[in-house]
């Protein structure tokens, strides 16, 4: 007899729009770091496993993806088992059609050859993508990522389900009942402490706000404390799927852009978005091309120390 906290989503066949790449790399995105306490992923071969905890607006929920030669299937624990269930087609990237470039910059055709089955997933976990983004405010990645995890294992709680070890994020309360100054030890200073904290504090709101189109999403998170472009930006990919999302901000990719579609080593933000203009509607899709094809800019001088943000 199958236990009434499980649930099975019946095997089905991928479309031919999302492939196994395709798959893993959609999941990919909702994974922050190796070793993410709420996420895990792993594939082999055109397969792969994939389990993330978190909440839902049912309640605390586990899901179990796994997929193989085409076929995809889904479990799911807690009380949110169907919302999450439900969210299955769209974060394996079903849901977005693709887009073929034609009339475009060479390096961009060229990833696109290399690289043709790139589509965005969306986790509909507005909460869940902003925490560990606010995180990534002002500090290396290497930096956000130990934080995040040590975040997770100071106030998440164990996942339901079997996977041993799988906690689920920060409760909102547990973010928005915590002072400023709790964060400290933890490297989190004060202005980022208090984006977590408005989070916390407007959890409930976000779920209504998933449902709402991309443009409305982005403004609607710019009124919460803490949240500008390069949140927005970043958040808007993973947890709404929009292919057109752009980190404004971000130290590395006006440099990536300015590279591949100018040859120029450094940009701005303002030069990246002029590059990108052509491509509106698909920007952050031309990003991620770019990116998987391996353009990077090229390095001036040795890496920048990194003093702790807990030292500052």
């Amino acid at each position: 007899m199958t236990p009434a906290c499980y649930r099975r989503l019946v095997a089905r066949r991928v479309s031919t729009a999302s492939g196994q790449g395709s798959i893993a790399a959609c999941l990919s995105a909702y994974r922050f770091g190796r070793g993410d306490p709420t996420t895990r992923l792993a594939t082999r071969l055109g397969a792969g496993e994939f389990w993330r905890a978190s909440f839902t607006p049912a309640g605390t929920a586990t899901v179990r993806i796994t997929w193989n030669a085409g076929a995809i299937k889904a479990q799911a624990w807690g009380e949110g088992r169907d919302w999450m269930l439900q969210q299955v087609t769209p974060m394996v990237g079903e849901h977005d059609t693709g887009f073929e470039f034609r009339d475009a910059h060479p390096a961009v055709l060229r990833a696109q050859r290399n690289h043709p089955d790139v589509r965005f997933g969306a986790s509909r976990m507005l909460y869940h993508e902003l925490i560990p983004t606010i995180l990534g405010q002002r500090i290396t990645a290497g930096e956000a990522i130990n934080q995040w995890h040590r975040l997770c294992r100071r106030l998440g709680e164990p996942a339901p389900g079997p996977a041993a070890g799988l906690l689920l994020p920060p409760s909102p309360a547990s973010l928005a009942g915590r002072p400023a100054w709790w964060f400290h030890p933890m490297g989190i200073e004060a202005k980022r402490a208090e984006a977590l904290r408005a989070v916390g504090k407007h959890a409930e709101k976000l779920w209504g706000w998933a449902q709402l189109p991309v443009s409305d999403v982005a403004e609607k998170l710019t009124l919460l404390r803490g949240i500008g472009q390069w949140t927005v930006g970043s958040v808007m990919a993973s947890a709404m799927g929009d292919p057109d999302a752009v980190a404004v901000g971000d130290f590395h990719l006006k440099n990536l852009v300015s590279t591949a579609l100018a040859g120029e080593p450094r940009g701005t933000d303002e030069r990246m978005l002029e590059l990108l203009s052509p491509y509106a509607g698909q920007r952050g899709r031309v990003i991620r091309l770019l990116a998987l094809d391996g353009h990077r800019p090229p390095a001036f001088g040795p890496r920048q120390r990194i003093l702790p943000m807990a030292r500052w």
